[in-house]
């Protein structure tokens, strides 16, 4: 068996890394023939390759894993099993320190009232989005997660969410433009 990888995750999200009955590792394990050990008291997770597995799927494993601490849903964190998809963790301690009150006021400001910033970005970026604890992760395409990316250091910056929202839109029109651009050509080269 090849050497494992470490990811520890909060304590009290490893309830639902193990999901009901464990049916949520058990899931992980099949899908990437990998094999988890997790430490319920320390929520250290080592990931380690199964006998038909491959070891690059104990890296994407580890992303899971990781999505699973970081607040996402498994069926949020599974979308990373797309091979396009990403996930993208901003540490909000790296720009403010270990200051808690503004670590808030930025996620407040991204949530919104009763969670229609977040729900808009979302929509707007094509991905899915969670604020656990200091951190503010992202789920997606590479492209729609740097989209994503901007807009929360704009919400950082304290520029107004209609600002931001007019800044996703554009960027929207962007990306749609460029992938019926991937599109057309795609389809010309094959007729």
């Amino acid at each position: 068996m090849s050497e494992g990888l470490r990811v520890r995750i909060p304590k009290e999200r490893v309830g639902v890394l193990i999901g009901p009955e464990g049916s949520t590792k058990a899931a992980i394990e099949h899908k990437l023939s990998v094999k988890l050990e997790i430490d319920g008291e320390t929520g250290d997770v080592e990931v380690t390759c199964g006998p038909e597995g491959n070891p690059a799927d104990m890296f994407r494993a580890k992303d899971i894993i990781t999505a699973i601490g970081r607040g996402f849903s498994p069926e949020n964190a599974f979308k990373l099993l797309d091979e396009d998809a990403i996930l993208m963790v901003i540490d909000l301690r790296e720009l403010f320190g270990r200051s808690d009150s503004d670590i808030e006021r930025v996620k407040g400001r991204v949530i919104g009232e009763k969670g229609k910033a977040r729900r808009n970005l979302e929509e707007l970026t094509g991905t899915k989005i969670s604020l656990y604890g200091h951190t503010i992760a992202v789920i997606g395409d590479v492209e729609h997660c740097e989209v994503a990316r901007e807009a929360v250091e704009m919400f950082i910056k304290g520029r107004t969410h209609s600002t931001v929202y007019r800044f996703l839109q554009a960027k929207r029109g962007e990306l749609r433009k460029k992938e019926m651009e991937i599109w057309k050509t795609a389809s010309e080269t094959e007729g």
